[in-house]
């Protein structure tokens, strides 16, 4: 997958959303209020995938969004294909071991 080049993209949305299977499971263990708050910053994603920061090195496929979920910060880690317009869900978490995990 080629890098997203968003100063040559003017407010693009994504078209598709997939869900990795640990993304699935860290989705499951969430309570219902935690749901609805993954699931307006998830919306967000869509209409603007450029809200999230590229990560560097090791990680430079993943882009993070950070956002408050039941009152505590999440990480919502994902990766944008640009000609494709899909949206990969990859990883949901606290700060703690999130980029760890990441890389393994």
């Amino acid at each position: 997958m080629k890098p997203v080049n968003w100063r040559a993209i003017d407010l693009i949305s994504a078209e598709n959303v997939v869900q990795t299977p640990t993304f699935r499971k860290a989705v499951k263990k969430l309570k219902s209020n935690q749901k609805i708050d993954l699931d307006q910053a998830v919306r967000s994603l869509i209409d603007d995938p450029s809200l999230g920061a590229q990560k560097k090195g090791d990680l430079s496929f993943l882009f993070v969004y950070k956002f408050t979920m039941a009152k505590q910060h999440a990480l919502l880690g994902y990766s944008f294909d640009q000609d494709q317009l899909t949206l990969e869900l990859i990883a949901l978490g606290s700060h703690e071991n999130f980029y760890r995990d990441m890389k393994h």
